[in-house]
């Protein structure tokens, strides 16, 4: 793909994606569009082999806007960095198309694998700011990591995972629309669920708790009335 390509579809999709743009020339301030254009030069370079240049390209990047893309990483179409700062994403992490990163997010390993040990992020992956994907696994298609989340373990397609360790709250709902993609609102909260739950569960075993204590009064009180027939 032409340099001068990559540069118009960079532009187009920022312009596309982020309702705060007011006039085209923001597009050229925006740091998702700065450190695209070091990753495609400096992954070209690691495709050659060119591994000190590759990371030197990658390392100006990351020190003009704050975002560090390893030049080994596998970025699709469509690729969006929204206030950016922050993000990390490693070596062997593949990512596909139409994929948002917010500010914050980890695209990292555990530190205990060997060869693949980044995650493979679907198309039409949303991930809020300040989630951690850690580890050699898939994030499926349409899905959603929420703000916060500390991502461990497979996430199948079509599904919105939230918390720490994060949890899968909704499977195979209605595929994520394009309009629908930067919707970070109307996500599920599982602590709040689970102490629901709890209070639930112990409202029920105090009222399970005074039933029996009723039952011990009438049993005693039975009992003393007996004790006085007998004598």
């Amino acid at each position: 793909m032409g340099f001068f390509k990559v540069v118009k579809e960079e532009f187009q999709m920022i312009k596309e994606r982020d309702p705060a743009i007011h006039s085209v020339f923001e597009v050229f301030l925006y740091p998702s569009f700065k450190v695209m254009l070091h990753y495609r030069l400096a992954h070209a370079l690691y495709q050659k082999k060119l591994f000190f240049l590759a990371r030197y390209v990658s390392q100006k990047g990351a020190r003009r806007t704050g975002i560090e893309i390893h030049p080994g990483a596998q970025i699709g179409k469509g690729f969006f960095i929204d206030h950016g700062n922050g993000v990390i994403i490693g070596e062997t992490t593949i990512i596909g198309d139409n994929v948002t990163l917010y500010q914050g997010v980890t695209l990292g390993g555990t530190g205990k694998e060997h060869g693949k040990r980044h995650p493979t992020i679907g198309n039409n992956v949303m991930i809020s700011a300040g989630a951690k994907v850690l580890g050699s696994f898939t994030i499926g298609d349409n899905s959603k990591i929420g703000a916060g989340s500390v991502v461990l373990s497979e996430v199948p397609p079509n599904s919105t995972v939230v918390g720490v360790p994060g949890r899968v709250v909704k499977r195979n709902n209605i595929a994520v629309a394009p309009q629908d993609t930067l919707n970070q609102v109307d996500l599920p909260d599982p602590v709040k669920e689970d102490i629901a739950n709890l209070q639930k569960s112990n409202a029920d075993l105090i009222e399970r708790l005074l039933e029996l204590e009723a039952q011990m009064k009438e049993l005693r009180a039975e009992r003393e009335e007996t004790s006085d027939e007998t004598v």
